[in-house]
């Protein structure tokens, strides 16, 4: 009887830990899947991206001008332009934010290669820069390295967008940010290069591929106890009190 009421016991406090494990949030989480053009694509939840939670949508608009990227990220707000299903295990409060293009921190155009412990901030353009949306979903989220090494040495081993993650869509193109690059009055925005993780600023003529993402917050369902687990503690419960009863009964 001691053996089985230790395996129950066990069994509940894996059944426990399960339950609360909902709430431990990894980097990057499919959370369901978005309908658009007859097609499903993946929602990927970033629980931490410069401080914001938001979600990507795993589909690339082939390259084209900046006006034409942001015109396309905004169709996705229309009505009936994507359907949802997220999956149960989550729920979804978009608030009021809308599906846009990626932001890049503003400055002028100052190329480096410094990592984050290194000074990452006082640069706009360059390699190792996690200041934009999308720089820091390739190196902070997907864990991948830029051309240029933080000690300014090149190639580096192992440079590249080798990870993915849940991203099937995601690929090495120059992908332009919503962000205007305000030294040049409005000519040029800027844009981050899947290829090798570089970012910079070029004129809005150029033809760059468009990534879509919106703010929202995001929270987990408790996962259930299996009523039937719970009825047979219970069940072993009353055996033992009875058992001991009886004990008691016949000293």
């Amino acid at each position: 009887m001691k053996k089985i009421l230790k395996a129950i016991s066990m069994l509940c406090a894996a059944l426990a830990f399960l339950s609360m494990s909902g709430i431990v949030r990894a980097s990057l989480i499919t959370i369901g899947t978005a309908t658009y053009s007859g097609s499903d694509y993946n929602l990927i939840w970033d629980d931490d991206n410069n401080g914001k939670s938001v979600i990507w949508l795993d589909y690339t608009s082939l390259p084209k001008t900046w006006n034409q990227q942001i015109n396309w990220a905004s169709t996705l707000n229309g009505s009936g332009i994507l359907s949802y299903h997220i999956n149960s295990a989550y729920t979804v409060d978009w608030g009021v934010s809308n599906w846009r293009l990626p932001k890049t921190v503003d400055g002028m155009d100052v190329f480096g290669y410094q990592g984050p412990d290194n000074g990452m901030y006082d640069y706009t353009s360059g390699y190792n820069l996690y200041n934009s949306e999308m720089g820091h979903l390739y190196y902070e989220e997907l864990g991948n390295k830029g051309y240029v090494a933080t000690d300014g040495s090149s190639p580096q081993p192992g440079w590249g967008l080798i990870n993915k993650g849940d991203f099937q869509n995601l690929d090495e193109y120059w992908y332009w940010s919503s962000t205007e690059y305000a030294a040049s009055q409005g000519a040029n925005a800027w844009g981050f290069y899947m290829h090798n993780g570089r970012q910079n600023q070029g004129t809005k003529d150029f033809a760059r591929a468009g990534l879509a993402l919106r703010e929202g917050r995001v929270s987990t369902v408790p996962i259930p106890e299996p009523p039937i687990i719970l009825l047979f503690f219970t069940a072993i419960v009353g055996l033992t009190a009875h058992r001991g009863k009886r004990k008691g009964n016949s000293t």
